[in-house]
């Protein structure tokens, strides 16, 4: 039992300190949409490895069949990151009030809309893909209830370490001005680009997209 949580924890953790658009996206949410943003950024995206974990489990030898399309589904993927990393670099507007300070949008379908984008950003990013059904692949030979676990603690380290990030967006949000937000807004935008960017080169001239 030990063994099988410490394999959770293993791949939790692995999980939480990977830097990618999810990590600073998940700070950007909460410094621009308050901890109520962040938190529905940060439950989005673990809806979105939830989903992911029972796909790979329930599809795994259907999508090792489809590796042939590996490269178009991280194609698809990764022009998905970049068209968000436009939108937050171009076109992401700030809602300031008559004291210059930033509007949260805490109404339950702005909520639901973060929650959204969460959910589709993670779900859509090929390397999370790639990484859960490889998880998968290699849990295969274990019993239904020590998959369980291991997936259990492993989506529970991911999901507290994207709730402390909130936490600590939320110590310093009151620090930063509208300005130095649009400018978080515009670098979280571009390491989305960079990122997506990153991938389709690997996935176009490497082959080697995987973790």
């Amino acid at each position: 039992m030990v063994e099988i949580i410490a394999k959770g924890l293993t791949i939790g953790l692995l999980l939480s300190l990977s830097v990618g658009p999810i990590f600073f996206s998940v700070i950007k949410q909460s410094l621009t949409n308050g901890h109520k943003g962040g938190l529905a950024f940060a439950f989005g995206v673990s809806a979105s490895d939830i989903t992911l974990v029972l796909l790979a489990n329930v599809f795994t030898e259907l999508f090792l069949s489809l590796q042939v399309y590996e490269k178009p589904i991280g194609i698809a993927g990764s022009i998905l990151l970049i068209v968000f990393g436009i939108y937050f670099l171009f076109f992401k507007k700030l809602k300031i009030n008559e004291d210059g300070k930033v509007v949260f949008k805490h109404r339950k379908r702005d909520l639901l809309k973060i929650s959204l984008s969460g959910f589709i950003m993670n779900l859509m990013n090929p390397g999370m893909i790639i990484l859960w059904f490889t998880i998968s692949t290699s849990l295969i030979h274990f019993s239904t209830r020590n998959k369980i676990i291991i997936y259990t603690t492993a989506l529970v380290i991911v999901l507290l370490a994207d709730l402390f990030k909130v936490f600590l967006a939320g110590k310093i949000r009151n620090k930063l001005t509208p300005h130095n937000i649009h400018i978080l807004n515009r670098i979280n935008g571009m390491i989305l680009i960079i990122f997506g960017l990153v991938l389709i080169g690997g996935i176009l001239f490497y082959g080697n997209w995987q973790h």
